[in-house]
């Protein structure tokens, strides 16, 4: 399959402007670097009815949140999702995924709630499981006051994110966590093992490759024995029923990407409802860079589509 032009646009932009690959740098300035390239990639912001900024209470501290309440969203008892954003559990935060969570808002009138959790090195696993299950709770419990529907409320989050999801669909599943309606992994990470073909040289152009996944990967694992938690790796889990349905996203030019289909199988063998879109001209992180890559609105409007109807809207 050919990329994308618009994401071979992408990769000549970054060349152009000498940007370090991001496993070269130290965690705070992959941060920076990270957060400056998404003022040239993201489209300017929609507006939604309604954004601010909050905290949650986490177990050992507070957790910023970011609220957004999207155009045409019920005032009262409107569907959320509890947005976890990519990054590899190192960079990116509330403001690198400001535009994907305004747009999931405003297309699936919904209200949308980003999860600042904590980052690695600095917090390593299971520090963001901690957060984002914290998080979850507190959105839950304090449903009324957000106006939000607490039976109507879905996780979701890209790359990283996604991994975060899925382990919250487990918990859920669990009654460790509050119950969920619906699951939206956007080329979710799935598995620490990096046993699928889809690792190799490949993908070494790209912004995430072997290289950039081993650097994630060594900052937010303790080491070797966290491969098999399926915290860190949801495709180990030992059971996949009864889990929340599912919009699953994939995308050719990622390394990732077996192992969002596996989950995805995994899903439907369990009989989970679960819908799998796989874009096989598309890189890993194209949804953050919707200036350029048009396929990014369209993909964005496609996970939108089906947490309306899992919200049924």
């Amino acid at each position: 399959m050919r990329l994308d032009p618009d994401n071979q646009k992408v990769l000549d932009l970054i060349i152009a402007a000498g940007r370090p690959p991001i496993a070269s740098l130290e965690p705070p300035a992959a941060r920076e670097v990270y957060r400056g390239g998404r003022k040239f990639l993201m489209p300017d912001p929609p507006d939604v009815d309604d954004m601010r900024d909050m905290d949650a209470t986490g177990p050992l501290g507070a957790i910023p949140l970011r609220y957004y309440r999207g155009q045409g969203a019920p005032k009262e008892n409107a569907p959320a999702l509890v947005f976890y954003h990519g990054g590899g559990w190192v960079i990116g935060d509330r403001d690198t995924h400001d535009y994907v969570c305004r747009k999931l808002a405003n297309e699936a009138k919904c209200v949308v709630v980003s999860v600042d959790y904590r980052l690695a090195p600095e917090h390593k696993f299971p520090a963001a499981v901690i957060d984002s299950h914290a998080a979850l709770q507190w959105i839950v419990v304090n449903a009324a006051t957000l106006g939000i529907d607490a039976k109507r409320v879905a996780v979701g989050g890209d790359s990283a994110g996604g991994n975060l999801s899925a382990v919250m669909a487990h918990m859920a599943r669990d009654g460790d966590a509050p119950a969920l309606c619906f699951q939206v992994l956007l080329y979710p990470g799935c598995d620490m093992g990096m046993q699928f073909s889809s690792y190799g040289p490949q993908f070494d152009r790209f912004p995430l490759n072997l290289a950039a996944i081993k650097y994630f990967m060594g900052h937010y694992l303790n080491g070797p024995a966290d491969v098999d938690d399926w915290r860190a790796s949801p495709l180990r889990a030992k059971s996949f029923k009864d889990l929340a349905p599912a919009f699953v996203l994939t995308a050719g030019f990622d390394p990732l990407w077996e192992e969002g289909k596996a989950y995805a199988k995994k899903l439907e063998e369990a009989e989970a409802q679960v819908s799998f879109v796989h874009l096989a001209d598309q890189m890993h992180g194209f949804l953050t860079q919707g200036r350029i890559v048009r396929a990014a609105d369209m993909a964005l409007e496609m996970a939108a589509a089906a947490m309306r109807h899992a919200f049924g809207r």
